[in-house]
C-alpha cells in the first residue's frame, strides 16, 4: 500500500498494481473503515486504489497520511468490523446478432462461434470493480480469456440503453443512450442501474 498527493485536498491510496477479487476485497475494506472519519468529505473506490477528498481546514497532507495509516494499519487484523458489498444480481439478456451488433465479430476474433461466445459471458460471475464514465456505469471484471476483445476502432455516437458490452478484459451494460466504443454482443431490459456498488458480483443470463 502506498499514499500519495493527488491535489490540495485529495490522497491516494494505491493496493497492489493488479485487478484481482482479494485486491478489491482490500480497496472495500479500507473504504468502509475510512468514510467515517471527520473531515473525509468523499471517497472515491476503484480497481487497486482509493480516492479521498478531505478538508483541508482540518489537515495538511502529512496528518491525514497519518490518520489513514493508522486507521488501516491497526484494524488490519480486524476482519470482522467491516462488511462487504457482495451481492449477486442476475441480469436476464438477450443474445442475438440483431441486438448484439458486434457478437459475430467478437466470434470471429477469437475463433469461435457465436454459441460459445454467449456461454463463455455467461459463465462467469463478474465483479464490480468500478462506477464511473456515467451514473450506473459499472466496470465488470474478468471476461474470460477466450473472449477477450479490443474496443471498435470507431466509436459509435449512440449505443443504446441496456446494450451488454465487451472491451478488452472487462464486461458493462450502458446505463443510458451514450456515444460508446465496446463491442455490443446482447440486450438487457434491466433498470436497476443505481443499485450496483464496487464489489458487487453480476451474472448474466441467456435468454436466448
Amino acid at each position: 500500500m502506498t499514499l500519495h498527493i493527488s491535489s490540495v485536498d485529495t490522497l491516494i491510496i494505491y493496493f497492489e498494481k493488479s485487478i484481482s477479487p482479494n485486491i478489491l476485497d482490500q480497496v472495500q475494506r479500507a473504504y468502509r473503515l475510512l468514510r467515517p472519519i471527520e473531515g473525509v468529505i468523499d471517497i472515491t473506490p476503484s480497481y487497486n486504489s482509493l480516492l479521498i477528498q478531505y478538508d483541508i481546514m482540518l489537515y495538511d497532507y502529512q496528518s491525514i497520511q497519518n490518520i489513514v495509516r493508522k486507521t488501516l494499519v491497526t484494524d488490519s487484523k480486524d476482519t470482522t468490523i467491516v462488511s462487504y458489498s457482495n451481492k449477486l444480481i442476475k441480469i436476464p439478456t438477450q443474445y442475438n446478432t440483431t441486438v448484439g451488433i458486434d457478437l459475430e465479430r467478437v466470434a470471429k476474433i477469437n475463433n469461435l462461434s457465436i454459441e460459445e461466445v454467449i456461454e463463455l459471458h455467461t459463465q462467469t460471475v463478474y465483479r464490480v470493480y468500478a462506477i464511473g464514465f456515467m451514473v450506473g456505469f459499472a466496470y465488470l471484471a474478468t471476461v474470460p480469456q477466450q473472449i477477450i476483445t479490443p474496443r471498435i476502432a470507431t466509436p459509435r455516437t449512440k449505443v443504446s440503453k441496456g446494450s451488454v458490452a465487451i472491451a478488452e478484459h472487462q464486461t458493462a451494460i450502458y446505463p443510458q443512450d451514450s456515444a460508446g466504443g465496446w463491442n455490443i454482443i446482447g440486450h438487457t431490459d434491466f433498470n436497476n442501474f443505481k443499485s450496483f456498488k464496487v464489489g458487487d458480483s453480476i451474472q448474466f443470463v441467456s435468454l436466448s
